[in-house]
């Protein structure tokens, strides 16, 4: 796993000169988070329903449409995009942040072929919009109006309370999870009036907002 991570890590050098250059994919073997024999420390239903109790902000992480280079197959004309919890601002200097995704997910290979995403920081009231980017081999960006951030090309959801548009860092594993460090190009927020763009969370389940004390 650790040679396989190995080949995500691009030198300084090669970012100077290509910092959209794509990111190979990792390919989608059978994870096991234990060795033979280990027995796993915590029951993977009650974990959940402990890690549940941390609230979190939502995101819809995007990227625009790559070519897939696997022979016999053609280029992918949408561009690609899920729902994430599990993301989170990294380092100042420099401004990177970082998202965890599934090592078994369908859309992190197109995002890795792109080389660029963009995350969406979904607001109050974009909850449909979260469960639509949830759903596995649907058509998500149907209906959903977006335009292209500014470095990278990344699709924008509208409506979104902030974006960060990032090119990939690097990529870590992380047990049946990848690390994705992005190094951000451009970010901003929908509205010049911060409190206004309140935030959509999830906790225990369910979505809510966020109301200050």
């Amino acid at each position: 796993m650790a040679a396989a991570a190995v080949r995500y890590l691009r030198s300084d050098r090669a970012r100077a000169t290509s910092p959209t250059r794509p990111v190979e994919a990792l390919p989608r073997p059978e994870l096991r988070c234990v060795r033979e024999g280990e027995r796993m420390p915590v029951d993977q239903a009650e974990f959940r329903r402990v890690l549940g109790s941390f609230a979190t902000g939502v995101t819809v992480i995007t990227a625009p449409p790559a070519p897939d280079t696997t022979p016999g197959s053609g280029p992918a004309l949408r561009p690609a995009g899920f729902a994430c919890q599990s993301f989170s601002s990294l380092s100042l200097d420099p401004p990177l942040v970082v998202f965890m995704v599934g090592r078994t997910s369908t859309t992190w290979p197109r995002i890795a072929r792109a080389g660029v995403f963009c995350v969406n920081v979904l607001g109050a009231d974009q909850g449909e919009l979260c469960r639509r980017f949830a759903v596995s081999g649907a058509d998500k960006f149907a209906g959903v109006a977006h335009d292209p951030a500014p470095v990278t090309g990344s699709p924008r959801l509208a409506g979104a309370a902030a974006w960060i548009d990032c090119a990939i860092h690097a990529v870590h594993p992380g047990g049946d999870h990848l690390i994705v460090v992005g190094r951000v190009e451009a970010l901003g927020t929908a509205d010049a009036d911060e409190a206004s763009s309140a935030p959509l969370l999830f906790h225990r389940g369910h979505f809510g907002g966020f109301t200050a004390g």
